[in-house]
């Protein structure tokens, strides 16, 4: 399947500090990553799950909406592939004024830092789906920024990062959040 060019790729790269008990990026200093319209229009979720099983980073697990409630994942990172629709999602907590609100649409990839608080505020077109998927091995949790989480977030420092580009393989923005975060 063709995605865009690497070098055509538009990339948004958001650092998001704590906030109440939502870790965002504040732990491990990796960021939000959007990568817009990486996947052509034309592209279906079949064929999207199709190309990330080919990449053989992440697995597909699920096709569905975002939930309404904030929430974030405790036990590892999560890449979101839009399969069809537009939505403005939040993410960070929609209260925390460091928050980053986006429009996703089909074709965008979102890769989402372990502890980065997530949800959807507006379905623009109604049947918004993405592709859900985590690194292989990697089961996903649910985390709500409640006390009785603490112990689950301070496991995030400890996880690690991709090895290769859920998208591109041995080269992307991934890798390059990756170096980026060695570096703060």
């Amino acid at each position: 399947m063709q995605v865009t060019s690497l070098r055509s790729l538009r990339v948004s790269f958001h650092s998001i500090p704590s906030f109440n008990l939502i870790p965002n990026t504040s732990l491990q200093n990796y960021p939000l990553l959007i990568y817009h319209e990486c996947f052509p229009q034309s592209t279906s979720a079949t064929a999207i799950e199709a190309h990330l099983r080919s990449v053989g980073v992440v697995e597909p697990q699920w096709r569905y909406t975002m939930y309404e409630t904030t929430h974030f994942h405790s036990t590892t990172h999560e890449v979101l592939c839009i399969a069809s629709g537009r939505a403005r999602v939040c993410f960070g907590g929609e209260d925390n004024p460091r928050k980053v609100e986006a429009e996703l649409g089909k074709g965008d990839v979102i890769v989402i830092p372990a502890g980065v608080g997530h949800r959807l505020l507006q379905d623009l077109d109604g049947g918004f789906e993405m592709v859900g998927s985590y690194p292989k091995g990697k089961d996903w949790d649910m985390c709500y920024g409640r006390e009785d989480e603490k112990a689950k977030i301070g496991g995030i420092k400890d996880l690690g990062w991709f090895e290769n580009d859920p998208i591109y393989g041995n080269e992307g923005p991934v890798l390059d959040a990756g170096n980026r975060s060695m570096k703060m």
